[in-house]
């Protein structure tokens, strides 16, 4: 069945900035400020975060641009390198998403559960409860079409956007004293030599990277975006502009009006700029930015993955049902309700499921760099396509082996920090290669 070309580019830079901005610049600067130590690196870490980001948006946008199919994401592993790396590495972005969905959306439950319940219907029930509606309502929205849910998107985007603004415009409102200058320190208590630096650097990088991380995901709508070609280039550097502007100055405004010092322990951040603005009100600000932030991230979720799920689908890694569309709606039915169910089961499970999201951050690592080395094998294979017609990425091959070898480095600074996270995270990935080729192999057989 052909898919509707319905999304538009706005409709696509809104994804792309839902597909970043979650929790994670609510949380991280503190992580990323104790590691650096000094403002100076904390912000060359975010910096140099924005900079690689713009180098792997631009080669996104290229590998969207030359191969604009729906579930783009698992396609482009399965002809750059097999269909069993593209299976492995898709169903591990798959549960790592649904595992985030599900965890964030207790998350938001927690911030929502204070404003709109007494304090005695505050309990872990609730939560849960209020964490399955949410997901399930945004699974109605989809099963209405992808129109329906694009256009949910761009709303929450929007307001998101503009929350995130106002928690910025803290700078205004007063800001925190230094009493102490802050000193980089070593283990071993001598002066801090370059190496000291790059290996901070690298541990502040896991942080930010992540922070930044996401966008690749839009080339799961090729097969569904007006003028692909043209659009999804767009959509992607106009995203990321976004967010690379958003980021740096809300880290401003941390620094500014908490303090250096102060960030490096802080607890709830975003409430802190919250309060200066609004005062004791400011948590119920905070709680509607926070649950706002949720349903974006839990909607772009929902739009997102089972695409990859029908790419898979369609080319047989998993059971061709998985592919199966609505007739009238377009919608990926099978997989939009099997994501949904994954995440809603996890629910229950989110606490313990964290030991397993940390096995897979190494791996994503991984599959940023190889997932972004396929835009070599994709020149050779698109060269009778017309450059006149789709974007090329400016300076190559220069900017994609930039942001090849940051995230490299990332996952080198992963394996030295936590080796054990590192190597559990190759023992799922092989599993997972084992379950395609038992898969296989059983297909064939009862086939014979």
């Amino acid at each position: 069945m052909q898919q509707k070309k319905q999304l538009s580019l706005f409709d696509l830079s809104m994804i792309v900035v839902s597909l970043v901005i979650g929790m994670g610049i609510f949380r991280t600067p503190v992580n990323v400020a104790a590691k650096a130590q000094v403002p100076e690196l904390f912000y060359l870490a975010w910096v140099i975060g924005g900079f690689v980001a713009f180098c792997g948006a631009l080669t996104y946008a290229e590998i969207g641009s030359r191969f604009p199919v729906t579930g783009g994401y698992y396609k482009i592993f399965s002809i750059g390198y097999h269909p069993s790396i593209a299976f492995a590495i898709n169903c591990i972005v798959i549960i790592s998403s649904a595992a985030s969905v599900a965890a964030i959306s207790i998350i938001g439950a927690e911030y929502v559960g204070k404003i709109i319940l007494p304090q005695a219907l505050q309990t872990e029930n609730y939560r849960v409860a209020i964490a399955i509606t949410t997901i399930l309502v945004f699974y109605l929205i989809n099963l209405l079409g992808l129109k329906a849910s694009s256009k949910t998107q761009n709303i929450l985007t929007i307001i998101k956007i503009v929350m995130v603004l106002t928690l910025i415009s803290a700078i205004f409102f007063g800001s925190e004293q230094q009493s102490t200058t802050p000193v980089f320190k070593t283990t071993a208590g001598t002066l801090p030599t370059w190496s000291d630096y790059g290996k901070a650097l690298g541990l502040c990088l896991i942080a930010v990277s992540f922070s930044f991380a996401g966008y690749a995901q839009t080339i799961n709508f090729g097969g569904e975006v007006k003028e692909a070609k043209r659009v999804i280039p767009r959509s992607i550097i106009i995203g990321l502009t976004i967010i690379v502007i958003l980021y740096l100055a809300l880290n401003y405004a941390y620094v500014r009006v908490i303090g250096f010092e102060n960030l490096k322990s802080a607890e709830s951040i975003a409430a802190i700029l919250a309060s200066k603005i609004f005062g004791p009100a400011g948590f119920n600000l905070l709680s509607i930015i926070i649950f706002c932030s949720v349903m974006g991230y839990v909607n772009v979720n929902l739009l997102s993955n089972p695409r990859a799920m029908f790419a898979m689908g369609e080319e047989g890694a998993l059971p061709k049902i998985f592919s199966k569309m609505n007739g009238k709606t377009n919608v990926i039915t099978v997989s939009l309700t099997v994501f949904t169910l994954i995440a809603v089961t996890i629910i229950f499970y989110a606490k313990t499921f964290d030991k397993i999201l940390n096995y897979t951050i190494f791996l994503e690592s991984i599959s940023m760099a190889s997932s972004a080395a396929t835009i070599f094998v994709l020149r050779k294979k698109t060269a009778h396509l017309d450059e006149k017609t789709i974007y090329t990425v400016p300076l190559y091959p220069v900017l994609p082996l930039i942001f090849i070898a940051a995230y490299t480095f990332v996952a080198f600074s992963i394996y030295i920090d936590d080796p054990n996270a590192a190597l559990n995270g190759l023992y799922i990935f092989i599993g997972f290669l084992l379950i395609y080729f038992f898969s296989r192999l059983f297909n064939k057989k009862t086939t014979a």
